[in-house]
């Protein structure tokens, strides 16, 4: 397992959440445009499902490419804070909300104790997160009060989101990084 930070890694780490941030706080705009339209349709409780995926990408890219422990969690939360700053609608539960969706990822990579980092990892990250923000909108969003079957259909919604912001467009994104030899500890997928 790496451990040991180096200056390479805080500054990749503060430019993807920069990044995020900043797509984060414009993708809030897409999420009232969907929800301007479901609503009627009287599938208004899709369109936080739907659209969370590219909310919990700065986790897992943080995580995965940067391999170090607590990188997700610390890469969600600044991507939060860089939210809140350029003016998001929901303030400081952005910050909240991020560090809750980085324990998500943290906890799938924590699971290997840092030390496999490949489709395995990656995917057991997607359901963790999955699961542990799920549970967050049981309480917070009001959840708890849907009926089985919607619950179901939800968290299927949100897992397929999930899976191709912070699974798939994560995993290729690695891969590009690891090809530019932009950081060297991408090397190997299995730390022995």
């Amino acid at each position: 397992m790496h451990t040991k930070w180096s200056l390479l890694d805080f500054i990749f780490l503060a430019l993807i959440s920069i990044f995020f941030g900043f797509i984060f706080w414009i993708w809030a705009f897409a999420y009232n445009a969907i929800a301007a339209v479901l609503t009627p349709l009287g599938l208004s409780p899709f369109t936080n499902d739907a659209t969370l995926g590219p909310w919990l990408m700065a986790g897992p890219m943080a995580g995965y490419i940067l391999r170090r422990p607590g990188a997700s969690i610390i890469g969600e939360t600044l991507a939060g804070i860089v939210e809140m700053v350029f003016g998001s609608q929901w303030g400081i539960m952005d910050i909240v909300a991020g560090a809750i969706q980085g324990l998500g990822t943290e906890i799938g990579f924590a699971a290997f104790r840092y030390r496999r980092w490949d489709k395995t990892s990656l995917s057991l990250s997607v359901l963790t997160s999955t699961i542990v923000t799920f549970i967050w909108d049981l309480f917070r969003n009001g959840y708890s009060h849907y009926t089985l079957l919607l619950l179901i259909a939800l968290f299927i919604t949100r897992l397929i989101s999930v899976a191709v912001f912070s699974g798939v467009i994560v995993y290729f994104t690695e891969k590009l990084i690891s090809k530019s030899a932009i950081l060297s500890n991408n090397k190997s997928e299995v730390v022995k």
